[in-house]
């Protein structure tokens, strides 16, 4: 990752502001992370759509993307719907009051989008991604992967703190 010019920090009324961008499978596991600058602007995906392009893989020289993509009404932008279409990914993002409703909605798969908002709640209980006193993008993003790390060794060994 590169350093952002802006050190993905945006000021707002309440002062600094990071978003981040997290893309999980279906089991939870974080496959991608994307920094923006929040400026507590309306729009919160000004650039979200980078980190569903970390997911993609390379085989045999085809690029693959992912079949879905679930996000919130933050994310129902025309050119982030565009975007998936152009990949062959699937969209289930709710459309917001001042859209047209879109038809194709799949309020099923919609709710698997339960698993990104665990995810969050799981690292709320590491203190330094939550407050942010890291200057440096690249430093905070580092701190995200230590935690992943230390989340993923939970999971596969919960006794190991015993």
């Amino acid at each position: 990752m590169q350093e952002p010019s802006d050190h993905a920090l945006g000021r707002s009324r309440g002062g600094f502001g990071t978003k981040v961008h997290l893309v999980c499978d279906s089991h939870g596991f974080i496959v991608a992370i994307h920094l923006t600058a929040w400026t507590g602007a309306r729009e919160p995906s000004v650039r979200g759509h980078d980190g569903a392009s970390a997911v993609s893989h390379r085989r045999r020289g085809q690029r693959l993307w992912p079949r879905r993509l679930a996000a919130d009404k933050g994310y129902s932008y025309p050119r982030i719907r565009r975007w998936c279409r152009r990949r062959r990914i699937e969209a289930t993002i709710p459309t917001r009051s001042d859209q047209p409703r879109d038809e194709r909605f799949d309020k099923t798969t919609y709710r698997q989008r339960h698993i990104v908002e665990q995810v969050v709640g799981w690292y709320k209980e590491y203190r330094a991604l939550g407050t942010r006193y890291e200057k440096l993008a690249v430093n905070y993003v580092a701190l995200w992967l230590v935690a992943i790390m230390d989340k993923a060794l939970h999971r596969l060994f919960p006794n190991r703190d015993k």
